[in-house]
């Protein structure tokens, strides 16, 4: 149990990375004041939170309900994960949601807590494959099962703390220092995403046994 809560708390961390959408927050609210974003904030996250539970409780069903084997999510889960570390150790994650924030700002979407906030910066196709992984992980256990929302719980939660904070993330952390934890959380998310891949192809073939 404690090494699949801190497995899970590690990738779902370095998936969504809170710090790291600061920047993406920033530039999607300028203009706005602090009470605005401070709703903008917490209602991005609690959505996100909400997306991201339904898929821990229900996602294995929609696999079993589209006859999609566990080993086989596995391994192209880990080939989707290992793209978007790929992404962030290249900064193209970054350069991504600048663009994001630069077409919201143009098209003034009206409900930016939903999107892009938290589709598809917080729960985007990244972090959703990630707890769909985790949720296979756990075999149905409840009390596993309620550890993983926890978990999801306290990300969101981050989420919405660093949007917060976001002004005084992106003081302290500077241009460089972004850039620096961006590819160092890219890198260990591709060794997360490989180890996924790795696990799958062990299930697929019986490897081991």
């Amino acid at each position: 149990m404690l090494n699949y809560v801190t497995s899970s708390v590690v990738t779902l961390a370095l998936v969504i990375d809170p710090i790291g959408l600061a920047p993406a927050f920033i530039a999607i609210t300028q203009g706005l004041d602090f009470a605005q974003k401070r709703v903008l904030a917490v209602r991005a996250s609690f959505i996100a939170g909400v997306i991201l539970i339904v898929t821990a409780l229900l996602g294995n069903w929609f696999l079993a309900q589209l006859r999609i084997g566990l080993s086989a999510f596995q391994i192209s889960g880990g080939i989707l994960l290992f793209s978007v570390a790929t992404r962030m150790i290249f900064g193209e994650r970054m350069r991504q949601e600048s663009r994001d924030a630069e077409t919201a700002a143009r098209e003034k979407v009206a409900d930016l807590a939903a999107f892009p906030l938290a589709i598809p910066l917080i729960a985007g196709p990244g972090a959703i494959t990630a707890t769909l992984l985790l949720a296979s992980r756990t075999g149905g256990d409840p009390l596993w099962l309620l550890a993983l929302v926890l978990i999801i719980l306290v990300v969101a939660i981050a989420s919405a703390i660093s949007f917060l904070l976001a002004g005084q993330l992106a003081r302290i952390l500077g241009r460089t220092g972004n850039i620096v934890l961006a590819r160092l959380l890219g890198i260990l998310l591709a060794a997360f995403a490989t180890q996924f891949v790795v696990d799958g192809i062990k299930d697929a073939f019986h490897f081991g046994d």
